[in-house]
């Protein structure tokens, strides 16, 4: 099983329906869990995709419209009811303070962890979380109000050391890391056995872009240029464009334009209007210009 996916927990907009929770995603990278939005409903589809809540190291909020965000205090709450003891960092553009700060000072006796509040610029990308597996650097968005996505990437493994050929240059062990940082070795004898015929390439670093609630942004291209994945919010069909520049939201074809003229991997799409019952319509509309596009729906799990 890979060790790099993405759990959608909610794929709608604006207001829960029949059909679709409001926004939020888990991403699951070697064994730690990290929110990106947290609609209402997201701590039940946490629990039906059977997440584990003490995996969870960080939140990630777009924006505070309450599709992406109105789930969080319960979430929170939850977490003290499980018995969470280390901090919560929550990371999200400006307002999040204001948001939060209340429902802080009045439960914190109740909640047995320090909630952390990291207000991060709307304005330009800017790297918000880093640990020795991943990197999280911010992407402006447009939205008309402080908002930003998320590019996530897995930091590059090292090179693999191959035993075999150590032992048989007599290689000693103190040398290892000295090979994983790519630096070749010399022999007694003054022989220099380059890095490659010592060790292999570790796998390629992988990259997940999460770009929420925007209008269509071309400044976005360069930003995920080539990203494993691409999950874009695509709102409307193209019949409502009018619609879509008016609430700075994007179609289908928009976010499959941005999809194709960043060479990305894959595209997946969400944020669907309540307007629409299937998604099907917006996805083939996306996939008319994107053909590797994938229609988010809540239970799906894309491994990258």
């Amino acid at each position: 099983m890979s060790d790099f996916q993405v759990h959608i927990l909610g794929c709608g907009s604006a207001l829960p329906t029949a059909v679709h929770y409001p926004t939020s995603q888990v991403v699951e990278l070697r064994d730690k869990l990290f929110m990106i939005d947290c609609g209402e409903g997201a701590q039940r589809q946490f629990r039906l995709q059977h997440l584990d809540f003490g995996r969870l190291v960080a939140i990630f909020i777009s924006h505070l419209h309450g599709d992406h965000c109105f789930g969080l205090p319960g979430l929170l709450s939850s977490l003290g009811l499980l018995g969470r003891r280390r901090a919560m960092p929550i990371y999200g553009p400006r307002g999040l303070d204001t948001f939060l700060l209340p429902f802080i000072e009045q439960n914190r006796q109740y909640l047995g962890y320090e909630i952390e509040i990291h207000i991060l610029d709307d304005s330009i990308p800017q790297l918000a979380y880093e640990d020795r597996s991943v990197s999280v650097t911010t992407l402006p968005l447009k939205h008309g109000v402080p908002c930003v996505g998320y590019l996530i990437r897995e930091k590059v493994t090292e090179r693999h050391i191959d035993r075999a050929s150590c032992d048989f240059y007599e290689v000693p062990r103190t040398f290892y890391p000295f090979l994983r940082e790519g630096r070749d070795f010399v022999t007694s004898e003054g022989e220099v056995i380059p890095n490659d015929r010592l060790t292999r390439l570790g796998r390629s670093a992988r990259s997940y872009a999460y770009c929420s609630d925007t209008a269509y942004a071309p400044h976005l291209i360069p930003l995920v240029q080539s990203v494993d994945l691409l999950y874009h919010e695509a709102t409307f069909l193209n019949t409502l464009r009018a619609r879509a520049k008016e609430t700075n939201h994007s179609t289908a074809e928009e976010a499959a334009l941005i999809a194709c003229k960043a060479n990305v991997g894959q595209l997946l799409i969400g944020h669907y209007s309540a307007r629409y019952n299937d998604s099907r319509p917006l996805l083939r509309e996306a996939q008319a210009i994107f053909p590797k596009t994938l229609a988010a729906d809540e239970g799906m799990v894309v491994t990258l």
